[in-house]
């Protein structure tokens, strides 16, 4: 083989892999301006098995892009381990060579696929550079394949041969330039680089040991009041950022986007990066934020709000983790806007609508509508259900949340306590002394309201004996459940659906006999307890336990769209083209089913207030009570 492209290939490995690290230390300057986070070493060992299985989880569920992705990306970090084995350290192994050229066919055809998608790309897709990678990337493994057939050849392809692969040299670096350089340049591959780094060192790790989805709290006395700059973010969160593959998963999923509000979460990732790398990446190229056409202005120094985005950006978040749980990259748009809420909540003071009013109440009344906490459990006043008192003992403690002041849904909480006396079940109160979970507060950016709720109520519980807690609503239970115990409140919680499910299953309910099969319904799943917490099931067993059918809705289950309460969204009432509940009561007039079960009270008061004609709203114990037996 000719000497001279044994040097080339081994030049352009060194050439390439300097140019790597220094675009890498680049990036990492700006990473590095966040504040300090631990770091898992460990995460490194940790992340094929997040990139081959808890990634490709997620990428698995459009299989066509999945097999380009594995193919391209596959084929890229393969072939550049091995060029920096056989070439870099001047092996040169002809066995080697000829894997080279398998890996790079592969390679060429992911490429190839991923040109036919963008010739008929999605519009959450974005364009730019985005839209030229797949050419960049099938110059790489053309010219991979030309070098590698011809050095496992052995120098016997001739002249022409040898002029060929040096051609197809050319023709590497060119292609590989856009995977070296882009780290460093803000290019389209940043993202395979900052992506591996991020799986690694992912701000929540916990994620990769089960569902995580609570917020972390605050320091409040060593004065972490939000982020309100780029250095107020942790480092590894900046990194995250940039693994934004601006795939638009996100922006499709976002109901608030699809409402025509100011939000589109890739956006807010991208002004993120803009921010971070004050403004000097290219371009951003997608779809705007809803009627937010103008660019984004990025001075050193200054507040993220009003700098890089607009407030009503952030307050236009349900918070509903669509965006999450669509998100290849696996990056957390939700701890993002929360953690720009904290500034405005606490260092601001600027809510939008009865944002500030709610909170207010919270702070003043422990309640969110300002009501006096005795009257609570008015709705039970005939129902002889038992207030706990201190040395009594209940199996059941049962919290009925902010609910419990509306008038529609305390029906259904009369037909819950209907459903568990059925059972036998020994359950009780707390009458005055429940307050306010704190999950609004949190989510609205009010750290100190919440965590002052919380610790209340920890105190307050840990008072009285009980062996469990039940709940109908699913921020009181995902609050509980899941946010108490950073705090210190280790509790055993259930969502009623879940102690239902239980009841059923044991047949300790009496259910009517009846020979007519009730009519279908169709399920709405709440956030906070599907995305949130994985209650896809549950209601679902319940319905079925009672013999009614369920017609599933087109976005159901982890792709259900959300009623527009949650994060606060129904205080702070940023104004859209649509209403997002509007638009959940479309996805169920389109099932064509007359009921649609609920398992929220605020999914309940949600889609209850959709004018005109729809399917009643009902809630899941409602249905439950109407199956009972009746007792003469």
């Amino acid at each position: 083989m000719s000497l001279s492209l044994d040097l080339v290939l081994t030049a352009l490995v060194w050439l390439g892999l300097g140019l790597l690290l220094v675009g890498l230390a680049c990036r990492a300057a700006l990473w590095r301006q966040g504040r300090a986070a631990p770091v898992a070493w460990l995460g490194l060992l940790a992340m094929p098995k997040r990139y081959f299985v808890d990634l490709h989880h997620v990428v698995a569920r459009e299989p066509a892009v999945a097999r380009a992705h594995v193919a391209v990306a596959g084929g890229a970090v393969a072939i550049l381990l091995l060029s920096m084995l056989n070439y870099g350290l001047m092996l040169y192994w002809r066995w080697l060579d000829v894997l080279l050229a398998l890996l790079a066919a592969g390679m060429l055809v992911g490429a190839r696929m991923m040109a036919a998608r963008r010739l008929d790309a999605p519009k959450r897709l974005s364009q730019g550079r985005w839209q030229r990678l797949p050419s960049r990337l099938r110059w790489f493994a053309m010219g991979m394949l030309v070098v590698a057939a011809v050095m496992a050849t052995g120098g016997d392809a001739g002249a022409a041969g040898r002029l060929l692969a040096l051609l197809a040299c050319a023709l590497l670096a060119l292609g590989g330039a856009e995977l070296v350089l882009g780290i460093g340049l803000g290019w389209p591959m940043k993202h395979a680089v900052a992506g591996l780094l991020h799986l690694a060192f992912h701000p929540r790790p916990q994620r990769f040991a089960g569902k995580s989805s609570d917020l972390q709290p605050l320091r409040l006395e060593q004065g972490e009041l939000g982020v309100a700059k780029v250095e107020d973010f942790t480092w590894n969160r900046l990194l995250s950022f940039d693994a934004c593959v601006q795939c638009g998963k996100c922006e499709a999923a976002c109901p608030a986007y699809a409402a025509g509000q100011p939000l589109n979460p890739k956006k807010l990732i991208q002004d993120m990066v803009a921010a971070q790398s004050r403004g000097r990446d290219p371009a951003y190229a997608g779809s705007p934020h809803p009627g937010r056409e103008a660019a984004v202005t990025v001075t050193p120094g200054e507040g993220i709000v009003g700098s890089v985005l607009a407030a009503e950006t952030l307050w236009s978040c349900t918070t509903c983790r669509a965006c999450v749980e669509n998100c290849p990259m696996l990056i957390e748009h939700v701890d993002t806007v929360v953690s720009l809420r904290r500034h405005l909540a606490l260092q601001r003071g600027d809510l939008p609508g009865k944002g500030a009013e709610a909170l207010a109440n919270l702070r003043n009344t422990d309640t969110v509508g300002g009501y006096p906490l005795a009257v609570r459990y008015h709705w039970a006043i005939d129902l002889n259900l038992p207030v706990l008192q201190a040395g009594e003992e209940t199996d059941w403690l049962l919290l009925a949340g902010e609910g419990a002041f509306d008038m529609r849904y305390q029906r259904a909480l009369r037909a819950l306590v209907k459903v568990l006396k059925a059972a036998g079940l020994k359950v009780a109160v707390l009458g005055e002394a429940e307050r306010d979970c704190g999950d609004l507060a949190r989510r609205l950016g009010d750290e100190a309201t919440f965590q002052r709720l919380a610790a209340d109520n920890i105190a307050t519980l840990r008072r009285y004996r009980f062996a469990r807690i039940v709940t109908p609503d699913p921020h009181v239970f995902h609050c509980l459940a899941n946010e108490y115990p950073a705090l210190g409140g280790e509790f055993d919680v259930w969502h009623h659906s879940k102690l239902i499910e239980h009841l059923l299953a044991r047949r300790a309910l009496p259910l009517k006999a009846d020979t007519v099969a009730p009519a279908p319904v169709t399920f709405h799943d709440p956030c906070y307890l599907g995305r949130y917490n994985d209650g896809y099931e549950a209601p679902r067993n319940v319905l079925k336990g009672i013999g009614v059918k369920v017609v599933e809705m087109e976005r159901s289950r982890r792709d259900a769209r959300c009623c527009g309460w949650g994060g606060g969204a129904a205080f702070t009432d940023i104004p859209g083209q649509r209403r997002i509940p509007d638009m959940r009561m479309d996805d169920i007039r389109a099932t064509g089913a007359g009921r649609v079960a609920v398992a929220c009270p605020n999914c309940t008061a949600m889609l209850e207030g959709v004018p005109g004609e729809r399917a009643d709203v009902i809630e899941l114990a409602e249905l439950v009570a109407e199956r009972l037996e009746d007792k003469a």
